[in-house]
């Protein structure tokens, strides 16, 4: 099983607004980023659409380190209160319906595929790939910033 590094992040100008992500894949020494945006969404949704993209960019199911500054992604995935939000048919255990649901459905379902270990890092703390993914984040959301 190929072992894959991976980078991700998300940003948003408002939250709600304009926002994109950024995306680092590394195997041995090739790299590769991906990056894009959407008009209208949330640093969130912009978060988790980075983590997807990353992990469907995959060819075939990988043994994945995946770094991320979001604690919304790695909370909800390590601590299993996304599973468990599925479970209950996408109700928290304070009886709020659980957002995002919709991409929560796809990185689950990626998470049957690959391998994943999350790893949290500090962003805006000049970790290199980070700093990188925010760039490529902030280049994806201003490709919606009105003139």
């Amino acid at each position: 099983m190929k072992k894959i590094q991976i980078y991700t992040d998300g940003a948003c100008s408002g939250n709600p607004g304009p926002g994109g992500y950024g995306v680092i894949l590394k195997y041995n020494e090739n790299v590769k980023e991906l990056w894009g945006g959407e008009a209208e969404t949330t640093n969130n949704r912009m978060e988790l659409t980075a983590v997807i993209t990353a992990l469907s960019a995959l060819k075939e199911p990988c043994e994945v380190e995946l770094y991320s500054d979001s604690k919304y992604i790695i909370d909800a995935v390590t601590k299993g209160w996304a599973r468990k939000w599925k479970s209950n048919n996408w109700i928290k255990p304070d009886k709020k319906k659980a957002l995002n649901s919709d991409l929560w459905e796809k990185l689950l379902a990626l998470l049957e595929i690959h391998k994943v270990n999350f790893i949290w890092v500090k962003g805006h703390a000049g970790h290199p790939e980070n700093e990188r993914c925010d760039q490529l984040a902030v280049m994806g959301s201003k490709q919606f910033n009105k003139i």
